[in-house]
């Protein structure tokens, strides 16, 4: 990953590129550079404590939505924690060209992963693990246990697509 420092001189190096043509030529009609597929890699941001700071690496995330890209890779598999041979198993869907498969076994990862990613987070990513025979363990402070209500709306998002 990149520093700030090293960032910075690439941004500023970025930018001087956008306003420069191609080629060198003074008349100004050159191509312009394009640096659309061009971004930033997303590092883990910590807390003072070192914990991963999840809510700034969702801050992160957001704010890298937002710039015009052509593709990614990698993610943010928190339900391959719990499920991660359907995850595999999308992505060699997807490899292999298999894309109505590979929809229909998305459709049913979308509720589940919403689930431990963003609803219940952290909390309700251990409560599956705990589920699925893995290890969650306690949450550590702040953060809470979920409440059974919550318990049994995470429950809802994994039985409702077959999971559980």
């Amino acid at each position: 990953m990149l520093g700030p420092r090293i960032w910075a001189s690439v941004q500023q190096g970025l930018s001087r590129g956008l306003s420069r043509n191609v080629k060198g030529w003074a008349s100004g009609e050159g191509r312009k550079v394009d640096i659309a597929g061009v971004y930033p890699p997303v590092t883990t941001p910590f807390t003072a404590t070192a914990e991963v700071d999840y809510g700034k690496l969702e801050e992160n995330l957001y704010k890298m939505g937002t710039i015009p890209f052509r593709g990614a890779v990698g993610g943010v598999c928190a339900l391959a924690n719990v499920l991660g041979a359907q995850v595999c198993q999308l992505e060699r869907l997807c490899l292999t060209g298999q894309w109505e498969a590979a929809q229909k076994l998305q459709h049913r990862l979308i509720e589940p992963n919403s689930a431990v990613t963003r609803r219940f987070g952290i909390p309700g990513l251990k409560k599956t693990m705990d589920w699925f025979g893995y290890y969650g363990g306690p949450c550590r402070a702040p953060l809470q246990e979920l409440s059974s209500a919550e318990e049994e709306a995470l429950h809802m998002n994994f039985s409702s697509n077959g999971w559980l």
